[in-house]
């Protein structure tokens, strides 16, 4: 293993309690994140303390919102593979498929998932607002995560269709989560969405303060969403 592999791992393991599968698993990541990086430009945050605190910490920073174990989990827009890596690498026994519209993305995530031996990571490609217009993956998830993507109330499209009633939609924001929340309240509602939570986080050395966003999904999405794309960007719920 490189050094930078070692070094994010030894940085996970100061801020975090990591098992040590969960240590070798990120050195594989930040090991093949490393390697890929500069010709595919997957993220601007490349040092080892980044690539523990901002990218793996971080998406760790999920297991508040509830528990994995045996669940169901889709990564909307997943890019590089943050946080479907690090929450499989966490939890193995829950089952992460990461989506994106990007193959090559799912390609990287593939192979490092291959690489660091996540047996539970699958990929697939689309956008999300058509594959939630699909049988086989409308309503079919217990929980969607997501990571930086859009605004809340366009993200709300994008996933709540995913996510089968009585699971959640756990959105991962910056300092405004409050404000995009309160925003997207009548989206959550029409999506079939109930109660809304709030977990506030800080990341450890940058002293930035994060947000999970937790929807529950009370019912049925109906059957007019998620809209067609141009729709959603042009008139967001």
């Amino acid at each position: 293993m490189n050094d930078i592999g070692r070094q994010t791992a030894e940085v996970l393991a100061v801020h975090y309690p990591a098992s040590d599968a969960l240590l070798r698993r990120t050195e594989v990541i930040a090991e093949r994140l490393a390697a890929v990086n500069p010709h595919m430009n997957l993220t601007a945050l490349t040092s080892p303390e980044e690539m523990a605190l901002l990218h793996v910490y971080d998406s760790l920073a999920l297991l508040s919102a509830c528990g994995f174990k045996g669940k169901r989990v889709v990564d909307v827009g997943c890019g590089g593979g943050f946080p479907a890596l690090p929450l499989a690498a966490a939890v193995p026994e829950a089952s992460v498929t990461a989506l994106d519209a990007t193959a090559k993305k799912l390609e990287f995530v593939a192979q490092t998932a291959q690489a660091a031996d996540l047996p539970n990571v699958s990929t697939l490609c689309g956008r999300a607002e058509e594959l939630g217009r699909e049988p086989s993956h409308r309503e079919a998830f217990d929980v969607a995560v997501s990571r930086g993507v859009a605004r809340l109330n366009v993200l709300a499209e994008w996933s709540l269709p995913l996510v089968k009633p009585g699971g959640l939609f756990v959105a991962m924001k910056g300092p405004r989560g409050e404000e995009e929340a309160a925003e997207a309240a009548r989206a959550f509602e029409l999506l079939g969405g109930g109660a809304v939570s709030v977990i506030p986080y800080e990341i450890p050395v940058f002293g930035r303060s994060h947000r999970l966003i937790v929807v529950e999904k009370k019912a049925g999405t109906p059957g007019i969403y998620p809209r067609p794309n141009g729709k959603i960007m042009k008139k967001p719920l």
